[in-house]
């Protein structure tokens, strides 16, 4: 509301992207927040049912910001505000200044908006008057500070403060917000409030953990915003064994002293010290991408069988790198679909595990059953980003591109920081090509050294026939993954022929790749099927087909097969693939 009311209250100038930052934030904010802006842009245009290739509102400025381009119609009469008694050293806000100075010429819907922030401001400053309690509505989980003085112990700070959000959600009723937005805050030592306005939340949890040996000390503490109030503040000494039970119980405590106990909280967990420490540890190096996170889920779930995350954990690892082409789905799937159904078997309750269970549907093909288990975890949890963003993969199968679209706005709105690249992977998937530039060159104005994101820049370009500027994207791509070499090459071959050599090139990479380790045969057919060579592309879909590839539920969505379409054994395929035809 506020970014519209700033934006209309200027119609027909650019606002800049850091003119917005500060009137939302604050000009002594140094966080992030580029999320806040793009989730906000989105909100507007989704309720204006506006088109961001065709705005008929808000206009994007590349490389500046935005404009208001809505015609504007003057309100017949001002609208009267009652006086209000308020602090005599309360500050004037935006607001109020915006309703002294501008109601009486702007336009009905802007007068309305108004209005109800009017009444809000009303609320707030009644409240204020009467010296009512801070009343928390939204919550965020700082990361843990680790204070051992041992680096190695930062799995167990992580983890514990990954374990004390899930918790939130599921014992709270209030909204929490998710590990990738609060992970960026890490050792980041911001003052309370300026972290809350980035997060958007009016509340914040800040802690610290210690381990000394098989003792681990644990603080935690209530902040109430914007008055820095202490509401709550306790500390722990326990076990490394009984440290597991702390999550749950500071989630419940927290839950009660807020009054925003779920109806059924979470029983707290039993399980094995030291696979929990396992899993920990396996959820650390998940996180930072690395392969050694499948030993520690099996060390996991070795200690204890009956532990449902560890075997939720090894499920979405199989799934993650299967979906990558890193592992032969004929040997990873079984192996994914028994750890999520046994995952699901011991905790029905764990979105989690329904979510790793989807994903090994998916990777088996069965699109439907996959749909039905990313339904079932989003019940469970509301707020999962993953089970929108896995939502919106399975509905751009189906061709279904407005609801792949927006699921995946749900998503990016939930948890802006943990794919930013994935609206414009949708977007490209869906064919709308200028939107994927826009997307993608919107989220590299604050992320400028995403390769995922010059990735997605470099297909567009590639579809919309910009050889020169796909090559460019893609060569920085892979520089920007450390793939140097790769890129050095990529640039020779453009150089030395054009388009057609670079598809060649990166074609004799993944060949070479195969002679050592897995390649999916659906990568190499699209390589096939950019060179126009039929033969080739349908024996590699066909071969892709026996072993089961995940990667072919999504032919349909890339152009480099469209000249296949007609071709009786395409058609096979999507059949034999439970497809509906695009063709």
């Amino acid at each position: 509301m506020e970014l519209l009311i700033l934006l209309a209250t200027r119609p027909g100038q650019v606002v800049t992207r850091a003119e917005i930052a500060a009137a939302l934030w604050g000009s002594d904010v140094f966080v992030e927040t580029h999320s806040g802006i793009n989730t906000a842009i989105r909100k507007i245009r989704h309720i204006l049912r506006d088109d961001s290739d065709e705005p008929r509102f808000i206009q994007t400025v590349m490389g500046r910001g935005y404009r208001f381009i809505g015609q504007i119609e003057p309100v017949p009469a001002p609208v009267e505000i009652p006086p209000v008694s308020a602090p005599v050293d309360s500050p004037p806000t935006s607001t109020t200044r915006l309703v002294a100075g501008h109601l009486r010429s702007r336009a009905l819907l802007l007068g309305l908006i108004v209005c109800s922030a009017a009444v809000a401001l009303l609320t707030v400053l009644h409240q204020r008057s009467t010296h009512s309690p801070t009343r928390i509505h939204s919550l965020a989980v700082l990361p843990l500070e680790n204070l051992s003085g041992d680096p190695q112990q930062e799995y167990l700070a992580d983890g514990m403060t990954d374990e004390l959000i899930t918790m939130l959600v599921r014992d709270s009723t209030l909204p929490i917000v998710p590990r990738s937005s609060v992970m960026q805050f890490k050792g980041a030592h911001r003052p309370p409030a300026e972290v809350a306005r980035a997060l958007h939340v009016d509340g914040l949890i800040d802690g610290s953990i210690t381990r000394s040996g098989d003792n681990v000390h644990v603080t935690a503490q209530l902040i109430g915003i914007p008055n820095d109030t202490l509401l709550w503040a306790q500390s722990y000494d326990r076990s490394v064994g009984e440290s597991v039970r702390l999550p749950s119980e500071i989630a419940l405590t927290v839950a009660r002293r807020l009054q925003s106990v779920a109806a059924q909280p979470a029983a707290p967990p039993v399980v094995n010290a030291a696979a929990h420490d396992a899993y920990l540890r396996g959820m650390y190096i998940w996180y930072s991408g690395g392969d050694e996170a499948e030993r520690y889920f099996r060390k996991a779930i070795e200690l204890e069988p009956d532990y449902a995350p560890g075997w939720s954990g090894l499920a979405a690892y199989f799934g993650a790198a299967t979906m990558g082409g890193k592992l032969d789905p004929r040997l990873s799937v079984p192996q994914q679909r028994a750890a999520a159904l046994k995952a699901v078997q011991l905790d029905d309750s764990l979105a989690e595990a329904h979510l790793s269970l989807a994903g090994a549907y998916m990777c088996d093909l069965n699109i439907q059953s996959a749909l039905s288990e990313t339904d079932r975890a989003i019940q469970l949890k509301p707020s999962f980003a993953n089970a929108y963003h896995l939502r919106a993969r399975l509905e751009l199968a189906l061709n279904r591109n407005a609801e792949a679209i927006e699921a995946q706005r749900t998503a990016m709105e939930l948890d802006p920081f943990e794919r930013p690249w994935a609206m414009a992977w949708v977007l490209l998937s869906a064919r709308q090509y200028d939107a994927t530039i826009q997307e993608a060159q919107f989220q590299l104005e604050t992320l400028p050294n995403n390769g995922a994101l010059y990735w997605m820049l470099g297909e567009a370009y590639d579809r919309k026939g910009d050889d020169d500027k796909a090559a460019q994207a893609l060569e920085k791509s892979e520089s920007l993954k450390g793939h140097n070499s790769l890129a050095a090459t990529m640039r020779a071959a453009y150089q030395r022929g054009g388009r057609t050599a670079l598809v060649k090139a990166e074609l004799t990479g993944d060949e070479r790749q195969s002679a050592s380790s897995y390649v999916s045969p659906a990568n190499l057919a699209r390589f096939h099927a950019q060179l126009g060579e039929r033969e080739q592309a349908l024996s590699l879909l066909n071969e892709a087909y026996r072993q089961r590839c995940p990667q072919l539920l999504w032919i349909q969505t890339d152009p480099a097969f469209d000249f296949l379409h007609q071709d009786a054994r395409y058609q096979s395929l999507i059949r034999q693939l439970g497809l509906p035809p695009s063709y």
